[in-house]
């Protein structure tokens, strides 16, 4: 029940009907028997400001925040993390003493996925796209030690990503399918494969993979991308997108319930439940 002692977070985001967080957070105060409760937090464009600080002041302990609002609100913390500041962007806001300290957990959520299905967050890693999402994944990658490479449509993106990083490289989209066999990771960070649709010929393009390469889509609805099938068929191992969620959640949950959560098959089931 909630009372007078309930700690509040909640995910801001426009629309935010769609996040699966409530459910993920308040399936963890209810196993580890926490008195708190995550809502979710419907926030117009414009009005991100006025939404935190009034937050802050009614007590809430902090909020994840999502599209649109992730640079918004970088730019309205007081304090960010290393991580945040590499990735761009913050996600995960926690209120203290009146101030926003802000935090990305989407790269370090990235590679415990990554850990959680046994691949090494190491070697010759091939990124596809150049958004917000491989943003974040990449710097946690270069933090890990790795060569970070980065593909996108259109090049100018790649190139501001990687300015923006100050290390790792760009190739050309045309070329990246060529260079895949020097690859450890290929990790699609686009929308390619989101709903199933994807017309790319991939069967034919991890042909030219070394079959060490570990292959990770951050698309989960489907679970099972068209990327992940042709690489299973061709024996790869693979990394769903599901799991980078899950991971991602845990050290928010932590900031703000004092725990770190278990990502258990539960917790997967759970979700997993909600897609279908």
């Amino acid at each position: 029940m909630i009372n007078g002692k309930t700690v509040l977070a909640g995910v801001i985001g426009w629309p935010v009907a769609h996040s699966r967080s409530p459910m993920l957070h308040n399936h963890w105060c209810k196993v580890h028997q926490i008195n708190g409760a995550y809502v979710p937090l419907p926030v117009a464009p414009g009005q991100l400001e006025v939404a935190l600080r009034g937050l802050a002041a009614a007590g809430f302990r902090g909020v994840n925040v999502t599209i649109p609002h992730k640079e918004e609100a970088f730019r309205l913390c007081d304090e960010l993390t290393m991580t945040a500041k590499r990735a761009g962007a913050a996600n995960t806001l926690r209120f203290e003493d009146g101030r926003i300290l802000g935090d990305c957990t989407d790269g370090t959520g990235f590679c415990d996925n990554l850990r959680a299905h046994a691949v090494s967050p190491s070697g010759f890693v091939l990124i596809l796209g150049a958004g917000g999402a491989a943003r974040a994944i990449a710097a946690a990658l270069q933090d890990c030690g790795c060569d970070v490479f980065i593909t996108n449509r259109t090049a100018a993106r790649a190139e501001a990503l990687v300015s923006a990083l100050g290390a790792g490289a760009v190739l050309p989209w045309a070329d990246w399918p060529a260079r895949l066999g020097e690859m450890q990771i290929l990790i699609n960070a686009t929308s390619l494969g989101m709903g199933g649709h994807d017309e790319t010929d991939w069967p034919s393009i991890l042909q030219q993979a070394q079959l060490g390469l570990s292959v990770a889509d951050i698309v989960y609805t489907p679970l099972q991308t068209p990327l992940l099938r042709a690489a299973q068929q061709r024996g790869l191992r693979t990394v769903e997108g599901l799991g980078m969620l899950l991971y991602q959640a845990r050290a928010g949950f932590h900031a703000w319930f004092g725990l770190w959560p278990e990502v258990d098959k539960q917790s997967f089931d759970l979700l997993m439940a909600d897609l279908t």
